[in-house]
């Protein structure tokens, strides 16, 4: 288990565990949102945390993925920022990128509270939270003002897109296709959540026939977009399931492979659990999180790009699912128990130390002249 800071452990237990789970989570965002539109606290912070991201003395670190650079190769997952408001925060914190929803195509509270709870005996977390989003234009808005700067523009971020509640299942690709045509002249990559248990019937989704219509809506948007925009193309990724079988893995890769998508997310949450309702992220989901990477990658070859995400709470956790075959990896759940600075010390330790072994497109290289 890994050891969290001692101050960090004395606020989580004497005072967030106190709080109700959500509450605490608006305040720490908050701070997190704030101190990231201070540009001397920003920069004074980032600067002293350059060595983390492979941008401090010897110039170590990249992965080369998805047609970008970045800086190392742990960011953070879906589900944390909604509404793309504290993405230069966050980045101050030692995250190499920044997935920012899931944004829907219009606005929408999500479901009824209490909708998030902690699993304190599996350091985990379980939500039900429904989207809760200010929708796809107001992303998009706050997204555009972050690349009016070059700081902005060398931030790495991600789009993660999902139906609105409300919408038919008949008519999600059109809703899909909204968010896309908004968010993508803005994002380095979009991703398509079919994944989250707590939407009704978004999961059916994922099944390859109701899939595939929305992947392509998808794609014709984006690419619309971008081309108005003169940004260039964005790359597509789908994030699936824990719970999937393995044999709708193996169809899910194989749609990626007939659509030319970039690559795959794997995973989210799991409802395979007996706590309640929503969905288990944390612990509990990393051994079927690798094992559906390796699954991904036996089957995808090296030309399509893996995110990993499920369960990672240190930098071993990390390397496995690189080893497993993921190009990048992301957490959530261990930054509630961690604290300000664990995504600084897991790609500390995966730049300084990495190990060999690890899927080639997703290895940690080092610069010459080190």
């Amino acid at each position: 288990m890994s050891r969290r800071p001692v101050l960090y452990s004395l606020l989580f237990d004497t005072v967030f565990t106190r709080m109700d789970p959500e509450r605490a989570h608006e305040v720490a965002f908050t701070l997190i949102e704030a101190a990231g539109r201070v540009p001397v606290l920003r920069d004074v912070v980032q600067g002293a945390l350059a060595p983390y991201l492979g941008r401090g003395a010897g110039g170590r670190g990249s992965v080369e993925v998805l047609g970008r650079v970045f800086p190392a190769p742990f960011g953070l997952a879906g589900g944390f920022d909604k509404n793309a408001r504290a993405v230069r925060g966050l980045t101050m914190l030692g995250f190499a990128f920044v997935e920012v929803g899931t944004v829907t195509a219009h606005a929408q509270p999500g479901n009824e509270k209490p909708r998030l709870w902690r699993e304190l005996d599996v350091r985990g977390v379980r939500n039900r939270m429904g989207f809760n989003n200010e929708g796809a234009a107001a992303a998009a808005r706050r997204l555009q003002d972050l690349r009016r700067s070059a700081a902005g523009r060398a931030v790495l971020v991600g789009a993660n897109i999902g139906k609105t509640k409300v919408t038919p299942a008949a008519e999600a690709a059109a809703d899909y296709a909204t968010s896309a045509g908004l968010l993508a002249p803005h994002a380095d990559y979009l991703v398509v959540n079919v994944s989250s248990p707590n939407t009704p019937g978004l999961r059916d989704l994922q099944e390859v026939e109701s899939l595939r219509p929305i992947l392509v809506a998808v794609r014709e948007a984006a690419d619309a977009s971008t081309t108005a925009a003169g940004t260039g193309r964005v790359p597509l990724l789908v994030k699936i399931a824990p719970d999937l079988a393995d044999e709708d893995v193996d169809a899910v890769a194989a749609l990626v492979e007939e659509l030319g998508l970039d690559g795959v997310v794997a995973v989210n949450t799991t409802i395979g659990h007996d706590r309640g309702p929503g969905g288990l992220s944390g612990p509990p989901v990393r051994a079927r999180g690798i094992a559906v990477v390796a699954r991904l990658r036996e089957r995808l070859g090296p030309d399509r790009a893996i995110i990993g995400v499920g369960g990672i709470t240190t930098a071993h956790d990390a390397r496995d699912y690189l080893h497993a075959g993921a190009d990048l990896v992301q957490g959530y759940t261990g930054f509630l128990y961690q604290g300000p600075l664990w995504a600084a010390r897991i790609n500390r330790s995966l730049v300084r130390h990495p190990e060999p072994g690890a899927h080639v497109r997703g290895a940690v290289r080092e610069e010459e002249g080190r």
